[in-house]
């Protein structure tokens, strides 16, 4: 009797869940035109790194407290600035309400959660540790993010340093030499630089649709280019060959791949099933292939040591490493100084490389203008001199 009616208020709930998300798709279809211009920029909002990292460490604590997992997400939604995150936590208030774990629950949302973080989750849901494993984890998500962002911030910086150069020098050629140079006359005898920079100026004033055209061009076939099979790891091979980046894209790679595995290990997971993750959470498609590659060794029961041995994607330091831990069994020692030793290293070559950049990048921009100064003073001294001798 009593398991009829356990299954009657499950039968109740489902019904109230199905018929609120039915409401709430109802709603949404016959919102007001505003509603849905809401809902369209929603789609654009992406959950960012700052809202996860406070996600996991307000949930540790709460748990900490004594909190269900109901409640603490509860307090979290109302707080949450984030609209699509708000909806995010609403959904995941509904499907606990219906039994699911905190792990299904975000398995739905592969796009706003990453499967490293999920497994993690999952692994440790088991043992009842999940105020422990939300303090790592929001460590592990932080640190991952902030190597990426070195990463970016190093590339970033002179891409927008140049972007500003070319629409310095676009106005100049375009607005301020054709005004200067209308003074001369007789352009027959100007001097070389100055017939130099007149051609560029026609260039930029009468072909800048030629410009335009050629900059379109390249969006497209890009845009093409990445919609073929192999585009992915033919980019990420050509940034491994470029001199001194393919250092820091290593360096990168390798520490993202040294804390998710080790992150993954700790909680748990299986070797196998790790690799398999970390192969998906590594955003190198080279060293995708490569991981892909050293999981089917480990699945023939081959080390991974022996199978990164010799391999030129991995140093020798992570491999010996790698070797230790297989011997030793002690993870926490060894593969996560791994990551902090590239932590370290990608931070200090970013800093490198920003402060090797700005004295390049101001000899150029003196370059630059030193030639647009020279072509256009050059034939005025020469007139001021022609003035004095007559």
């Amino acid at each position: 009797m009593e398991d009829i009616i356990i299954l009657q208020e499950e039968e109740g709930q489902k019904k109230s869940l199905d018929e609120k998300i039915l409401s709430s798709n109802s709603t949404q279809d016959t919102g007001s035109f505003m509603d849905r211009i809401n809902s369209l920029f929603q789609g654009f909002l992406k959950i960012k790194t700052k809202e996860k990292l406070v996600f996991y460490r307000l949930m540790a604590t709460m748990l900490n407290a004594g909190m269900s997992i109901i409640k603490w997400i509860s307090v979290i939604e109302k707080q949450e600035k984030n609209p699509r995150f708000k909806n995010i936590l609403s959904d995941m208030l509904l499907w606990l309400k219906q039994w699911k774990n905190l792990s299904e629950c975000m398995d739905e949302y592969p796009w706003a959660f990453s499967q490293a973080e999920i497994w993690v989750i999952r692994s440790w849901e088991k043992t009842w540790k999940l105020n422990e494993v939300m303090l790592s984890l929001a460590d592990q998500v932080e640190k991952v993010a902030s190597v990426s962002g070195k990463l970016k911030s190093a590339l970033l910086y002179p891409a927008m340093i140049m972007l500003v150069v070319f629409g310095v020098v676009f106005i100049m050629m375009t607005v301020v030499v054709p005004r200067l140079l209308d003074i001369f006359e007789d352009k027959s005898s100007l001097p070389a630089s100055t017939n130099a920079l007149i051609f560029l100026s026609n260039v930029f004033v009468n072909y800048w649709y030629v410009m335009i055209t050629i900059v379109v061009f390249v969006y497209f076939w890009i845009t093409y280019w990445r919609k073929t099979p192999n585009w992915k790891y033919n980019y990420d091979k050509f940034l491994l060959h470029i001199p001194v980046l393919w250092t820091v894209v290593q360096k990168v790679v390798l520490s993202k791949f040294s804390r998710v595995f080790s992150g993954l290990m700790l909680s748990g997971v299986s070797i196998v099933e790790s690799l398999k993750i970390v192969a998906d959470a590594v955003w190198n498609e080279v060293y995708r292939q490569r991981i892909l590659l050293l999981l089917e060794d480990v699945r023939q029961w081959m080390k991974m040591w022996e199978s990164l041995e010799w391999d030129k994607l991995f140093p020798d330091i992570m491999v010996q490493m790698i070797q230790v831990w297989e011997k030793s069994a002690k993870l926490d020692s060894t593969i996560i100084k791994v990551a902090d030793f590239y932590d370290e290293q990608v931070d200090n070559m970013a800093t490198t490389i920003n402060k090797l950049l700005e004295p390049f990048i101001i000899v150029f921009l003196a370059v630059v203008v030193g030639f647009i100064a020279i072509a256009i003073m050059q034939p005025i001294m020469n007139l001021a001199d022609t003035v004095a001798n007559s």
